[in-house]
């Protein structure tokens, strides 16, 4: 009976299970991601600092690669996802379902974090779900400028902090240089967040991801924050979605040009191929 329940649900097309896979992993992520910013500002820092943040984006990103990465390498990430098409590593057909399923599971996982701090979040703000101010709450699930920096700076910052992501990521698997070490990529990964976050989340909230911040947002947009959520900050909204694709852009540009291009199997010439037979045979 098992069997046949199993084989009725098994799911036999490659791009839908790559868009289930990253599903579960952002989904991943943003449970844990987000529960560690809820607890932190409504517990108001008595449950924790912002280390707790970048510990729980950390952990986040480890488990949600070890969830999808057998599958769909377990992008995560919208701009990593389009830089990787335009590479030419993953086809285009199968960039709207990578999205799609980062989408989908940031959306739910911010969702999932609502209602476990439903109580919490009404309790904090006395039922007045606002973007700003004393008891602003939206920074919970989306990112926003802080109040002291330039928009150019706040741009920059984050572009910076993706180009240091997927630089990150091209170190961490590039076989061809000193990679990390098979089955430690995941939590090198989450290593990787932790520092960013550490280095360069105090001006934006390091969002360095599209499928991590408008999901969210427009789930806040639906729940009761209402359309302040695209105008805060001079419309800071479509930033986490501009300035993480070009520093993903930029990363693997400035990774190819200072390692990549240069760093190519050598060919054996025929004399040292004859160096090697003669070599073998002596031993």
């Amino acid at each position: 009976m098992l069997e046949k329940i199993q084989k009725a649900l098994t799911i036999r097309s490659s791009t839908v299970r790559e868009l289930l896979a990253e599903a579960l992993g952002m989904y991943i992520l943003m449970v844990f991601g987000l529960s560690t910013v809820a607890q932190v500002i409504l517990g108001k820092g008595q449950y924790g600092e912002h280390l707790s943040i970048n510990l729980g984006f950390g952990i986040g990103v480890t488990l949600g690669i070890h969830a999808a990465g057998g599958i769909s390498g377990a992008h995560l990430n919208a701009a990593i996802t389009l830089t990787y098409c335009l590479l030419g590593n993953l086809p285009w057909r199968k960039f709207p379902a990578y999205v799609i399923g980062q989408f989908l599971g940031s959306f739910l996982g911010a969702a999932s974090v609502f209602g476990i701090y439903y109580d919490a979040l009404y309790d904090y703000t006395k039922g007045n779900f606002t973007v700003t101010g004393p008891t602003a709450t939206a920074s919970i699930f989306s990112t926003y400028p802080a109040p002291y920096i330039s928009f150019p700076g706040a741009f920059f910052t984050e572009f910076l902090a993706t180009v240091m992501l997927l630089l990150g990521v091209l170190i961490i698997h590039d076989e061809k240089n000193n990679a990390a070490l098979k089955g430690t990529q995941a939590l090198m990964m989450g290593i990787l967040v932790l520092g960013i976050g550490m280095g360069m989340g105090m001006n934006t909230g390091y969002a360095i991801n599209p499928s991590r911040d408008l999901p969210p947002r427009v789930f806040t947009a639906i729940a009761g924050w209402g359309t302040d959520v695209f105008t805060a900050g001079d419309h800071w909204w479509w930033v986490p979605l501009a300035a993480p694709t070009l520093g993903s852009l930029a990363g693997v540009l400035i990774y190819k040009l200072f390692i990549d291009f240069h760093n190519q199997p050598i060919p054996e010439t025929r004399n040292e191929k004859e160096q090697t037979v003669v070599e073998t045979c002596t031993l």
